[in-house]
């Protein structure tokens, strides 16, 4: 599998964001006639490549879509110091390593069912509305981000969005200033596999610095994707005087120099909420080393009629992401929020079966210290084990450092290494 990483340098030129389909789709039709595979395409742009009478008992899946901090944006590789990175985006390492993978082994002929699944990353769509007929025993998914570690579990997750609409007008009778607070270069990253490392989030920082100068807020925006740690947000606020009280160093403020007798504010619930918001772990699970509740907030957007808002919360048992969506939802009504969600997916209870223990002998050949490990992310496993209750899944993957953040990074040689892997388990199943 020599080939696997030339692959990834091809894809990476092919537009790949959530959302964006058809170039992606040419490519693996394309490319899989050539060594005599058929591509089955479904109406969620799932995309399954295997050979017309094919006796396959192992799929291999992915997701091919990446996040993308910038619409439609294309990653410029950068290799440095044995890592592939890109030039401030993302790379798309997660998750099109795992495809590069796949692809390969179409290129080396082997008859395996080949998943290419759509739109994880905006909430798993495409495997969450599977129409494609699997006929494997095995699925052998390649979109963990830790060598060494055979994922056998992962976390569920839940999209809340809250609506508040609370705003008055007020005349400027105690001659407040306009200001615009900023935020940015942060570090980011997931927030699942990130959430435990106090990563600064943005929207909590700016409101921070709007309360504990008693500000009243005019207009707020911030948070790339929704399941991301915010980096860049902005804000305009109204102050009697200069914001002297600073919660980051990387907060610029800037005095606007434009008097205004009358103030369109949101109502002060707004901030109250995000700067008294308990963000980030909620959780630990000692004995899986885990986290095992978490919650981000993750964007904020100003329209003309509300202030939007968007959070990501994750459980490693469905009981406990049933608790926090009852806790976050009533906590945003008090705050006068109304509330939806969206983009459920269940939690992957740990599974030890002869199908991982295989897995992990085979591993053990190239790492002696190789474990079952259950992560605090989603993983479209979740939901096959769902789909397919008999199906037998495990997740690995090579070392993948700070997705969905612009310091996104993969390690060459674990990409070469987990080569090796992978084409063993292939061989033996």
């Amino acid at each position: 599998m020599d080939n696997v990483l030339d692959i990834f340098k091809e894809i990476t030129s092919i537009p790949r964001c959530s959302g964006t389909y058809q170039p992606f789709m040419n490519y693996v039709k394309d490319f899989s006639a050539k060594y005599g595979f058929e591509c089955h395409i479904d109406n969620y742009n799932n995309i399954l490549c295997k050979k017309k009478d094919s006796k396959a008992n192992l799929c291999l899946q992915n997701h091919y879509d990446i996040v993308c901090l910038v619409d439609n944006c294309i990653p410029e590789i950068i290799e440095e110091s044995d890592y592939l990175k890109a030039n401030n985006s993302t790379l798309g390492a997660d998750n099109g390593i795992g495809c590069s993978y796949m692809l390969s082994l179409i290129s080396q002929n082997y008859d395996l069912e080949y998943l290419f699944t759509s739109d994880e990353e905006i909430g798993l769509i495409g495997a969450n509305n599977l129409e494609l007929k699997l006929q494997s025993e095995y699925m052998l998914n390649i979109d963990s981000e830790e060598e060494g570690e055979i994922c056998i579990g992962c976390a569920g997750g839940i999209d809340i969005f809250g609506k508040n609409n609370s705003k008055t007008i007020i005349e400027n009778k105690e001659n407040y200033e306009l200001y615009k607070v900023e935020i940015s270069k942060l570090p980011g990253g997931h927030s699942g596999v990130d959430i435990h490392l106090n990563v600064p989030n943005g929207i909590k920082l700016i409101a921070q610095t709007i309360k504990e100068n008693d500000a009243l807020l005019l207009d707020i925006n911030g948070g790339e994707r929704i399941n991301s740690i915010p980096v860049n947000v902005e804000a305009i606020i109204a102050c009697k005087s200069y914001p002297s009280k600073i919660s980051h160093e990387n907060i610029c403020i800037t005095k606007i120099d434009t008097k205004s007798e009358h103030l369109n504010i949101w109502n002060s619930d707004i901030i109250d909420f995000i700067y008294t918001f308990s963000n980030g772990v909620r959780a630990f699970d000692k004995d899986l080393n885990v986290v095992l509740n978490s919650i981000n907030l993750a964007k904020i957007n100003t329209t003309v009629d509300s202030i939007d808002i968007e959070l990501s919360a994750r459980s490693m048992t469905n009981e406990g992401l049933s608790l926090i969506k009852k806790e976050t939802i009533a906590l945003l009504h008090h705050f006068g929020f109304e509330v939806t969600t969206n983009g459920k997916y269940s939690a992957w209870k740990p599974d030890i079966n002869e199908f991982t223990n295989n897995i992990l002998d085979i591993y053990k050949k190239y790492d002696k210290n190789a474990s079952l490990e259950a992560i605090h992310a989603g993983l479209e496993c979740a939901i096959f084990k769902k789909k397919f209750p008999n199906m037998k899944i495990a997740s690995i993957g090579p070392n993948i450092f700070n997705p969905h953040s612009n310091r996104e990074r993969v390690e060459i040689k674990s990409v070469e290494r987990l080569s090796k892997i992978v084409k063993e388990i292939v061989d033996t199943f």
